[in-house]
């Protein structure tokens, strides 16, 4: 995407309503140069892969869900523990002393993604649980500890090898970090009971030990900062930890002021790492530089930066047997979000061993083979009017624009040989090329009549205008 067309957005600060926060925000330009220059490198970027992995795996439960003790389905408890939550919570904990994936090769992980098209990852450093899946010297609920079967592989410290194999496949690297940490005492007090997903005890009454928990946040991610290379994002979950207003997301049974000094950390962070994209997801403010509609895609163009974050199967985090979406499905969600705008950030969780499913393996296979032929419709591209056309059970065309170029694209919802029409008034061109040489084309004044061949894949066609 061109500079030009970013700092369009700069024009005007814009009011958004994100869907899964049922409130609206506003979103801030960046003012920081460089950050602008990556933030409009990444919305070239398009595609993306984020993986939820932890010690949790071994169990094949929701991702640190489980031993917050808000009646959620999402915070359901299951297993031989499940019915007192101390004996599930202590158990929990012990995950780190079995967890040894001897499978792990990251190496393989980073070639698939990078054969899927995909530019940029984001992994899953530290969820809420507070297990480090890198080594990090301010606790020893780490993967790198002694405790952990893993650290005496040939990968002690996870995290670092996932981001030299993606970096060495020319892929940017994200660090997901989780703001809240159950596992910290300054965050859940052990002397006392956690009510839900905040902070256990008064932090007006002990604001030493909030300031603690905020040193010790800090801490941790400028160790990512430093020690682990050329970081592009920071992706920050947890929006429950933010400063009280009244537009603040009111999260959990008793919301509280978590002020974890957001400004000045993301000033520290920018020092070690120039540029760095800050994602405080839910958190209203300058340190949202792109917001991230969670399963779920906008229905228009946004005008503003943003990413789609899904699943490829039901789950966040591992789940044996899980049911992963098709590839045709996979694909439309990815030409929805490109052509209103927006990036896919694409979830896989491995498994306690390290390994993708086979399925994840071959879904990241058949959207390279469609991305070969058609990703020129989706790097860089932006969004260009009508946006979307229905043709009722046969499917829709959605559109996206590249320099001069415009990308009609074809998703089917049938099968079967259809002939579908395509206005060329509708954009100024002249010319049609179908990127699937299967697919014939002939052109009647103003009208392009499409010949689409059957499709029991239900995979998107692009066709090219100029």
């Amino acid at each position: 995407m061109s500079n030009k067309r970013f700092l369009s957005f700069a024009l005007v600060i814009w009011v958004f309503a994100l869907r899964a926060q049922h409130h609206e925000q506003q979103y801030f330009i960046p003012t920081d140069s460089l950050v602008k220059q990556k933030l409009a490198t990444w919305q070239d970027y398009k595609f993306g892969l984020l993986m939820h992995w932890g010690a949790y795996s071994q169990w094949g439960v929701v991702e640190s869900w489980s031993i917050c003790p808000e009646n959620e389905d999402w915070c359901k408890r299951r297993g031989p523990y499940a019915s007192n939550y101390f004996t599930y919570a202590q158990a929990y904990e012990a995950l780190q002393t079995t967890f040894n994936p001897t499978l792990f090769n990251p190496t393989l992980w980073a070639e698939v993604a990078k054969n899927a098209g995909m530019k940029y990852m984001v992994f899953t450093t530290k969820h809420h649980d507070g297990f480090c899946m890198f080594d990090s010297k301010e606790t020893t609920y780490t993967v790198a500890n002694p405790l952990c079967p893993n650290s005496q592989s040939t990968h002690p410290d996870l995290c670092k090898s996932i981001f030299e194999a993606f970096r060495k496949e020319g892929l940017w690297t994200g660090a997901y970090f989780s703001k809240p940490d159950w596992h910290h005492p300054d965050y859940w007090d052990p002397s006392f009971p956690p009510y839900d997903r905040n902070p256990n005890y008064d932090l007006l009454k002990k604001p030493e030990k909030w300031e603690s928990f905020v040193q010790f946040t800090h801490h941790q991610i400028l160790e990512l900062m430093q020690n682990y290379g050329p970081i592009d994002i920071l992706w920050l979950d947890g929006g429950w930890v933010q400063p009280y207003t009244e537009t603040s997301p009111k999260w959990g049974y008793k919301p509280v002021n978590q002020d974890i000094q957001m400004d000045e950390l993301a000033a520290k962070a920018r020092q070690l790492q120039p540029g760095l994209i800050v994602v405080d997801r839910a958190v209203e403010g300058p340190n949202q530089n792109y917001l991230t509609p969670e399963q779920s895609i906008p229905t228009q163009p946004l005008p503003y930066p943003w990413e789609t974050c899904m699943t490829m199967a039901n789950s966040w985090s591992y789940v044996p047997n899980d049911t992963y979406k098709s590839t045709a499905t996979l694909l439309k969600n990815l030409c929805l979000v490109v052509s209103r705008g927006g990036n896919f950030l694409l979830n896989i969780a491995p498994d306690p061993q390290g390994r993708f499913d086979s399925t994840a393996y071959q879904r990241l296979a058949e959207i390279g083979a469609w991305m070969h032929t058609n990703d020129q419709a989706i790097y860089a591209s932006k969004p260009i009017a009508p946006y979307e056309i229905q043709r009722g059970e046969a499917g829709l065309w959605v559109f996206t624009q590249v320099e001069k170029s415009v990308y009609a694209i074809w998703i089917p919802q049938n099968p079967a040989p259809s002939m579908q029409t395509l206005e060329l008034n509708l954009f100024q061109k002249s010319k049609v090329k179908a990127l699937n040489k299967e697919n014939r084309i002939t052109i009647k004044g103003q009208t392009v009549h499409i010949y689409l061949n059957e499709n029991p894949g239900l995979l998107p066609q692009v066709f090219k205008l100029n």
